[in-house]
């Protein structure tokens, strides 16, 4: 009997042992998480690898994940946590009416169209811009009938918060109160975006490298604006060269973030 206990003891013990050896912790080399970040989104972290390294680490204690190896292998062959991820790393902070200039210009060139437009603003982040160039549209005058936009990003929270279109008051203090009365319903603290506004924009989760993006359809107008800024150069003149073979024709050019350096 007192054998038996000694063996169970010692079974015990090892498995601790095992249980100790694989959660074991390593966190260093981003590099290879980095490049692969890098080849799936064109967003690359360069400059900010300690920023990059401080996210992933948070990202993999969350889900019980003991290495960036570890991690890298899971998001590989897990769709929903590589999207997970792509959610953690990007980020979507933006406001209605930003670089209000060229929306006044999208405008005015919808304005002298006599067919209905396709406008795309890639990416839409958390609805503001597309949302923004809806309200312009119908501030101008144009009918609902003529135009539609669709909005796309990588990061699927950013696109359920377009979706739902609850909006602080940092994100539409650009606005004057006669838009935000016309468009908003003001709740306290939040401003909820009308329907009339809401059903005027679609959004699509998809990556502009994707092969699928080709798929998208083709557009008279193009926005994206303040997504280049997060690309390495080869990689900004890749996308560069992606949005403009969206365009109906060569016409108009693609609005690009004045941050959007080539």
């Amino acid at each position: 009997m007192f054998n038996f206990f000694k063996k169970k003891k010692e079974v015990v013990r090892v498995v601790a042992e095992e249980t100790k050896l694989s959660t074991i912790t390593d966190y260093e080399d981003v590099s290879k998480l980095a490049d692969y970040f890098k080849n799936e989104t064109g967003v690359t972290f360069e400059k900010q690898t300690s920023i990059l390294k401080s996210k992933l680490t948070t990202f993999c204690k969350l889900r019980n994940i003991y290495s960036f190896t570890e991690l890298l292998q899971n998001i590989k062959s897990n769709e929903s946590l590589k999207q997970e991820l792509i959610d953690s790393l990007t980020t979507n902070e933006t406001f209605f009416y930003r670089e209000f200039q060229q929306i006044a210009e999208l405008t005015k060139l919808v304005k002298q169209s006599s067919t209905m437009v396709r406008i795309l603003c890639a990416p839409s982040a958390t609805g503001e811009e597309p949302y923004s160039i809806a309200i312009a549209l119908l501030e101008a005058g144009v009918s609902s009938s003529q135009f539609s936009i669709l909005g796309i990003d990588i990061n699927s929270d950013a696109l359920k918060k377009a979706n739902t279109a609850i909006y602080r008051e940092r994100n539409v203090r650009n606005l004057s109160p006669q838009i935000i009365a016309a468009y908003f319903h003001k709740e306290e603290n939040s401003y909820t975006l009308k329907n009339s506004v809401k059903s005027l924009v679609s959004f699509k989760l998809v990556n502009i490298f994707d092969d699928s993006f080709k798929t998208i359809g083709k557009f008279d107008f193009v926005f994206s604006r303040n997504m280049l800024i997060y690309f390495d150069k080869e990689t900004k003149i890749k996308a560069k060269k992606i949005l403009e073979s969206l365009r109906k024709n060569n016409t108009y050019d693609v609005f690009f973030g004045h941050a959007d350096l080539f």
